[in-house]
C-alpha cells in the first residue's frame, strides 16, 4: 500500500514520527515537500518584538511563524540573539507539537501543544486570557484562515496580526512527484497537512496522473476543501490515520 505524505521530510532531525508510525504497521510511506516559503515584513516584526510591554503574549500557528521570529533575532553577523527578556514570562500559544518545540527553542514556554486546530487553540486562549489583557502578537502567513482571528474577536480578545511569510509551490514539486510515480506508481493514499499543501500539489498530481485521481483516497490533517478526492478529515492523531488506511 503506497502512502504519500505531502509534507517536508524530517531528514537529519531524528526519527520522523509520521513515517515511523506507518512503517511499523508494514506500510510503504514517503514524504515529499511540496511547499516553499518566503519571509516578509521582518523589519516590522522586529520592531514589534522590541516592544514586549505592549503585548500579553504571542500566538504561533505554524513553525514558519516561529522561524520568522528567529530570523528577526539574527544580527548583522547572522549570530542569533535572545528574545527580549519580558517575552519569556508572557503567554505563548501554539498549535501542535512541532510548533511547540520550535517555540521552546526560543526560550518560550508554550501552551496548546495538544491543540490540533485553530478552533481548539482559540478555546484555550479564551480560557486563559486575562480580563482586560493587552493584545496578543500573531505573526502568521498570508494564507492563514479566519478561524482564529474571528474566534478571538468574538471573545473580545485583542490580536495584533502581522503577515510574515507567504507560501508558494516548491520549485521541484513536478520533478519529485514524477520520480515518485515513476518508481512506485500512483499512491493509494495522499495525506495533506495544510490547505496550501492541497492547493499547490493538486495541479502537479493531476498532470502526472493524467487526471485519473478518482481512485486515490485523501486524508487531511486539517479542514480543507479538496476536489477530485474522496477525503476524510482527521485530527493530528496519526494513529487515527493509520487506522483509516489499515
Amino acid at each position: 500500500m503506497g502512502i504519500l505524505l505531502l509534507r517536508e521530510p524530517r531528514e537529519g532531525r531524528g526519527t520522523d514520527p509520521y513515517e515511523q508510525e506507518f512503517l511499523s504497521a508494514g506500510m510503504q510511506v514517503k514524504s515529499i515537500e511540496v511547499l516553499s516559503f518566503e519571509f516578509c515584513n521582518l523589519p516590522e516584526l522586529r520592531s514589534l518584538l522590541n516592544k514586549p510591554e505592549e503585548f500579553s503574549g504571542m500566538v504561533f500557528t505554524s513553525q514558519r511563524s516561529v522561524e520568522a521570529v528567529r530570523r528577526c533575532l539574527q544580527d548583522a553577523e547572522d549570530e542569533e540573539q535572545s528574545l527580549p527578556g519580558d517575552w519569556i514570562c508572557k503567554s505563548t500559544f501554539v498549535v501542535g507539537t512541532a510548533t511547540a518545540a520550535a517555540a521552546r527553542s526560543l526560550g518560550l514556554t508554550p501552551s496548546g501543544e495538544e491543540c490540533g486546530t485553530a478552533t481548539q487553540l482559540a478555546d484555550l486562549i479564551t480560557q486563559k486570557f486575562p480580563t482586560n489583557g493587552k493584545a496578543l502578537l500573531f505573526p502568521c502567513g498570508l494564507m492563514r484562515t479566519e478561524t482564529l482571528p474571528s474566534a478571538l474577536s468574538a471573545a473580545n480578545i485583542p490580536l495584533t496580526e502581522l503577515r510574515v511569510y507567504q507560501t508558494t509551490s516548491h520549485p521541484d514539486i513536478d520533478k519529485r512527484l514524477d520520480a515518485y510515480i515513476t518508481e512506485q506508481g500512483v499512491p493509494e493514499f495522499l495525506v495533506f497537512f495544510s490547505p496550501s499543501g492541497v492547493k499547490f500539489s493538486q495541479p502537479a498530481l493531476q498532470k502526472l496522473a493524467a487526471n485519473d485521481l478518482s481512485k486515490i483516497k485523501g486524508t487531511c490533517m486539517m479542514q480543507a476543501r479538496v476536489n477530485q478526492w474522496s477525503v476524510e478529515v482527521r485530527g493530528e492523531n496519526i494513529r487515527r490515520i493509520r487506522s483509516l488506511v489499515a
